[in-house]
């Protein structure tokens, strides 16, 4: 729907919906293009606003407007033909025919994730390199098996990345064999890969990263990973078919490690994959019996089982972790029973229990987790009582209590957590009275107060907290007047106030955040050209949303000197996408809008 707001919601939440399903509506839209997958080149090779930029800047963007006049870059240093390929990339310049050019340059990095038109094709040019690349990314492409194949004269290849490419299958992976040198593979949304293919990657006896997100054909094949004793990071969220005996091969433990140790044999088995660091498996099919088998990952940091059927007895194995940090435990149907184990987890950083069933019971259970740094307790069922057990949580710097039963009174037992960076409050029972006690979090820089029983008077017992660069104030009851309260807040980098009642002269104040890269003002519906004229200054703001607002077309001029523009949503207002379209010519960065 046209002017719904940005939301915290999972994109992927339709995969996993015979879990649990979220009790709050969510907002959709433009915010936080951090998450975007959009890829672009990972220098910016544009200078800043205000400075020189530099001969041989000049020079590149020269050659890249009078491209079809080169033939060749082999002839010049490996940097500058870099150089030039990047910004081709970052202009969306580059086309099939100008990319021949780049033939035998000897070129180190192709960052080619997203970019329209790549095919077998490119793969030549690519293959021309030799033993020069060092890095290729191809994410969403048509790259087929066949073009796979011109990889293998790339012998020094580090990093690859297939993701989303449909047209790549078993066979494909065939031709990777001699990549030996790969440290980082990923493959994520692919349904032509089976566990048969992935005996393919037992040869890459150098990776350290592999991502097999969202493969659902891999069941029974991480068998062929065992000799893969240098892995690090293995990512196999939302594969359905993942089940407690593919954690077998991970690590021998159970009744094997028991016996080697009845026979006193201490040596690790070779193909054990012992440096493990991260293991992501969330919405799989694991349950307690497959932790079992992860006791003998002991460096393991980071696991996620997010959506998986799991319960409170999978704790006792997770003890037996040492270097255990960071838990998810999202949606894992959790109760009170059982929690008591928490306890055993001395070491945790960072622990997500969101969406489980537990109540201030349980909380009772963390108060000694010390090192604590950032806790999730979204939508379970915790009240005011509870938060006592987190005062003592000296180190934490996150806290998600979005859609719980805390309300004002319980805001005292946070107040003394001197650390907090960032707190979300949405869809609680806080008031305006209750944020007067957040006015000491000195080192507070993100809040969201989604909720309707804020007015402009929280917003002023707020004015303290100067640090604050991400403010959310989704259904807040915030008027004209209070926005003059945001004038305390110059490092915001994020607003969001949706669905209030501003209108023209309330913008007139938001102007004035010249940091400010992200805003979304949708669902005022008295908001008129006048306020794109307003904000037309704010020449950092990568993303904007004044959806369900009276804005028309004649308005979108004011927008042509938002140059870092990336994201435009305009739904129900008199704009078309044919006007955007219009202004994308002068705003060469917009890649994401609606209307579409």
């Amino acid at each position: 729907m046209g002017g719904a707001c940005s939301r915290k919601q999972d994109q992927d939440s339709e995969d996993c919906s015979q879990r649990r399903l979220s009790r709050r509506y969510f907002k959709s839209g433009s915010l936080k293009w951090s998450n975007s997958s959009f890829s672009h080149p990972s220098i910016d090779y544009h200078s800043q606003k205000g400075e020189c930029p530099s001969l041989l800047d000049l020079c590149v963007r020269k050659i890249c407007k009078e491209i079809h006049k080169h033939r060749t870059f082999s002839s010049i240093p490996r940097d500058i033909s870099q150089q030039i390929l990047n910004e081709m990339v970052y202009s969306q310049r580059l086309s099939s025919a100008s990319f021949k050019a780049f033939q035998d340059c000897s070129l180190q990095d192709f960052y080619l994730g997203e970019y329209p038109g790549v095919d077998d094709s490119w793969m030549q040019i690519i293959s021309s390199q030799g033993s020069s690349v060092l890095s290729v990314d191809l994410s969403g492409s048509d790259v087929s098996d066949y073009g796979l194949n011109y990889l293998k004269d790339c012998t020094n290849l580090l990093t690859l990345n297939l993701n989303h490419c449909d047209q790549i299958s078993d066979h494909g992976l065939e031709y990777m064999n001699g990549l030996s040198n790969l440290t980082s593979l990923s493959f994520r949304r692919n349904n032509a890969i089976s566990a048969q293919g992935l005996g393919s990657f037992s040869a890459l006896v150098n990776l350290v990263k592999l991502d097999l997100e969202r493969c659902p054909g891999i069941h029974g094949g991480l068998v062929h990973l065992q000799g893969l004793t240098k892995l690090e990071s293995l990512n196999m969220k939302w594969c359905n078919c993942v089940t407690d005996a593919d954690m077998k091969p991970l690590s021998e433990t159970g009744a094997g490690r028991e016996q080697r140790q009845f026979e006193h044999i201490d040596t690790v088995l070779d193909h054990e994959l012992t440096n493990l660091k991260s293991l992501e498996i969330s919405c799989s099919k694991v349950t307690d019996f497959g932790v079992t088998f992860l006791k003998g990952l002991q460096k393991l940091a980071l696991l996620n089982l997010e959506g998986c059927l799991v319960t409170a007895a999978c704790l006792d194995s997770l003890a037996e972790i040492p270097a255990l940090s960071n838990l998810n435990l999202n949606r894992c149907n959790l109760s009170d029973d059982g929690c008591e184990k928490f306890s055993r987890l001395q070491n945790l950083k960072v622990l997500n229990l969101g969406f489980n069933e537990i109540t201030d019971a349980c909380l009772a259970y963390l108060k000694g987790l010390t090192k604590l740094e950032s806790l999730n307790l979204d939508s379970c069922r915790i009240g005011d009582e509870g938060l006592i057990n987190l005062a003592g949580l000296q180190r934490l710097k996150c806290l998600e209590l979005s859609d719980t039963e805390v309300g004002s009174s319980g805001l005292h037992h946070i107040s003394v957590l001197s650390r907090l960076e960032k707190i979300n409050l949405s869809f609680t029972m806080i008031s305006d009275g209750g944020l007067r006690k957040l006015s000491g979090l000195s080192s507070l820089k993100s809040l969201n107060l989604d909720a309707r029983q804020i007015t402009d008077s929280g917003l002023a017992a707020l004015t303290s907290l100067t640090g604050l660069t991400d403010l959310d104030l989704f259904c807040a009851r915030i008027t004209d007047s209070g926005t003059n309260y945001l004038k305390n807040f110059k490092n915001l980098r994020s607003l969001e106030i949706c669905g209030g009642g501003l209108t023209d002269d309330g913008v007139k104040n938001i102007k004035e955040l010249s940091s400010l890269m992200c805003l979304n003002l949708s669902q005022n519906c008295s908001l008129t050209d006048k306020s794109l004229q307003l904000i037309s200054g704010l020449s950092k703001l990568i993303s904007l949303n004044v959806s369900n607002s009276s804005v028309t077309s004649a308005g979108l001029q004011h927008l042509k000197t938002l140059k870092n523009l990336r994201s435009l949503t305009l739904e129900s207002c008199k704009v078309t996408a044919n006007d955007i379209r219009k202004l994308k010519a002068d705003l060469p960065n917009l890649v994401n809008f609606r209307p579409e």
